[in-house]
Formats: structure tokens, C-alpha cells, sequence
């Protein structure tokens, strides 16, 4: 299990402007505000910040571990955790813990207990590390919302999207009106919004996938085990659904092949998003913040029925991230090798 490492007081400080922005800008917690954020041993410090900027900003503030709470992995929303948050009545919270084998259905059931039946406004940061909210939780927030909605406005009009890298992917997703694109701006003032942080992406459930995908990065526990791999693996699409991963390692095919099969449409293409993070500039080997880097990412698994209004779902969620995208829309090119085309978007890349 992995265990807290011990942050120098610099490297602590270096963290709050970015725990600022999470608290005031993404979040907009005000004093009229409670903020509940449940963290980890792992993370620790990273909670105590959230907490602290929710605090400056006047609210009432708490702050929670899961080895609190039970065991890990936690693979369940158990009842302790349901009676301590309707005790508390948070108005918004965050959830900044380390990635484990087995938790994505805690943090889905979470996910939607909080932002359905308790209408928070919920900061979801799975996997956050120090590097991260020193990078991308320190982005231009205005910036990345203008275009995050301008990609999502040309997306959610797009029937066929055409994605290409220079090291051989080559993807064509067909989209469907009955499924809906979501813009995860980074802004979230309004009950019941949440978002992954840090943010930047609007993303879907596509109809259907073809074609190859020469990832450099996975996700879900596969992010903080390998980071930024060594060898790509490279997926084989048919139909929506995997038919193939290959690798020059073929013990992370072969585990990566047993976690997809391990849950009913495991290979199934839930989601196709476009990051929209122009803060981001390289890989960092962490999912949470490399989702964000322009481009596109693929995941296998559960689709986010509640927010795509997809019939189906899914116990795992693995992404997958090409690099260097040139990507379509019904033709129309919006960006070319990582870079968004501004003047076609109308957005300016300074914000002004």
C-alpha cells in the first residue's frame, strides 16, 4: 500500500496557490459554503490545503481520511461514510486520495450520491500528487473554460470525428444525438456539477469506435504503476469494443487484457473526450492531470450513464491517451499535432 511522503514546508506552500484556485475559482466556495474533503494517508497534505484555503475563504471546513472510515481498497459507499456526510450537510466536497486496484465503484457511488442525492458541488481528484497542483490546478481557468465550450459546441454537432497520430493511430468514432457531450470547464458554482481536477475536457459516449489507438498512457490503478510507458501499447477497435492490446511488454497487455475482461463491457468504448488544458505541456504519467493535455483519450468501460445517458455500464473505466492528435470534425480540422485551431474555435488564447 502506498504510504504518505513527507513534503518539505516549501514544497507544502508551493501547492496552495493551486489549492486556492481549486477552493475560490473552480469550486467557488463562499462563507455561506461547508466543505467535506475526504482524503487519504497518501494525499494527506494535499487535503489539509483544500481545507485550509476553504477555511481562509470563510467556510466551515472538515477534513477526512478513508483509512478513518475502513479498510483499503474501499470498494463500496458503506453506510458510516452515507450518515457522516448527511450529518455534516455539505454544501461542497473533494475527494483527493491515491488510485487503488478495485475502488472505482466507491468513488462512482460517491460520486453520485454527492452530486445526485445531496446536490453537492463536487472537486473529484483521484490520483492527485504535489506535481499536480503545481501544474495543472494552476492553468488559466478562464482560458480553458472559453475553450473547453467551444470544442463542446462543435462536438456535440459532430456525427463522425476523425482522430490520427504520427505514430499510428487512426481512429473514426461515429457519434449519436441521443448521446450527450458533457464541457468539464473547471468551473463548477452550481449544485449538483462536478468535475475531475485539475480540468479541461469535454467528453462523450461515442456510438461506436474503429480502428487503432498507440497509447502512452492508462489509466485508472495502471497510471500510478507504470506512468508514462516505456513502450506504447497499442489497442485494436472493432465494432466499439477491443478486439486486441498489443505490447512489446506483454505482461501489461496481458494485464491489462485480464482487467478489461474482469467486468461485463470492460471492452466496450464508454468514452471519448478531447482535453482542453492548454496550460499542459507534456506527460506526466499521471491520469488525472494528463487526461487534460490537448488531444483526445479513449476510455474502456463504464461510460457515465448519469451524464451521457448511455443504457449501459460498466465496473471498470480505463482510459487511454495517444499523443500528438490531429483530429476532424466532420471534416473540419480543429487541431493539427496538439494544437487547437483558435480562429476556427473564436477563442483567444490569452484569454482576452
Amino acid at each position: 500500500m502506498p504510504r504518505e511522503s513527507k513534503l518539505t514546508l516549501n514544497q507544502i506552500e508551493a501547492m496552495r496557490p493551486g489549492a486556492r484556485t481549486a477552493v475560490r475559482t473552480c469550486m467557488g466556495v463562499k462563507p455561506s459554503d461547508r466543505v467535506f474533503v475526504l482524503t487519504d494517508r497518501v494525499t494527506s497534505a494535499i487535503g489539509r490545503l483544500l481545507s485550509e484555503e476553504a477555511a481562509e475563504a470563510g467556510a466551515q471546513a472538515t477534513v477526512r481520511e478513508i483509512e478513518q472510515i475502513g479498510p483499503r481498497p474501499m470498494t463500496e459507499l458503506g453506510g458510516d461514510l452515507r450518515r457522516e456526510l448527511e450529518a455534516f450537510r455539505p454544501s461542497v466536497t473533494f475527494y483527493a486520495a491515491a488510485s487503488q486496484p478495485g475502488e472505482l465503484p466507491f468513488r462512482m457511488a460517491l460520486r453520485v450520491f454527492l452530486t445526485q442525492e445531496l446536490m453537492v458541488r463536487h472537486g473529484h481528484m483521484p490520483g492527485v500528487t504535489p506535481q499536480l497542483m503545481v501544474e495543472g490546478m494552476r492553468a488559466d481557468y478562464k482560458v480553458v473554460a472559453a475553450l473547453t465550450r467551444a470544442v463542446y459546441d462543435l462536438g456535440r454537432e459532430a456525427r463522425e470525428i476523425r482522430v490520427t497520430t504520427p505514430d499510428g493511430t487512426d481512429l473514426l468514432a461515429q457519434m449519436s444525438p441521443r448521446l450527450r457531450w458533457v464541457p468539464s470547464t473547471g468551473i463548477y458554482h452550481e449544485q449538483g456539477q462536478w468535475g475531475n481536477l485539475p480540468e479541461g475536457e469535454t467528453f462523450t459516449c461515442p456510438h461506436t469506435l474503429e480502428g487503432t489507438l498507440v497509447a502512452h498512457i492508462l489509466g485508472d490503478y495502471f497510471s500510478e504503476k507504470y506512468g508514462v510507458l516505456a513502450k506504447p501499447v497499442i489497442f485494436h477497435i472493432a465494432d466499439g469494443r477491443v478486439t486486441a492490446v498489443e505490447s512489446e511488454n506483454a505482461d501489461i497487455a496481458f494485464e491489462i487484457t485480464e482487467y478489461l475482461d474482469s467486468a461485463e463491457n470492460g471492452r466496450r468504448a464508454g468514452e471519448f473526450a478531447i482535453g482542453t488544458n492548454v496550460g499542459l505541456k507534456k506527460l506526466t504519467g499521471n491520469l488525472l492531470q494528463d487526461e487534460k493535455l490537448p488531444g483526445v483519450h479513449v476510455a474502456f468501460g463504464n461510460p457515465y450513464p448519469h451524464e451521457t445517458g448511455a443504457d449501459w455500464t460498466s465496473k471498470v473505466h480505463v482510459d487511454v491517451i495517444p499523443l500528438n492528435c490531429t483530429i476532424a470534425m466532420d471534416g473540419q480540422v480543429i487541431m493539427r499535432h496538439g494544437r487547437f485551431d483558435y480562429d476556427l474555435l473564436g477563442v483567444s488564447p490569452t484569454g482576452r
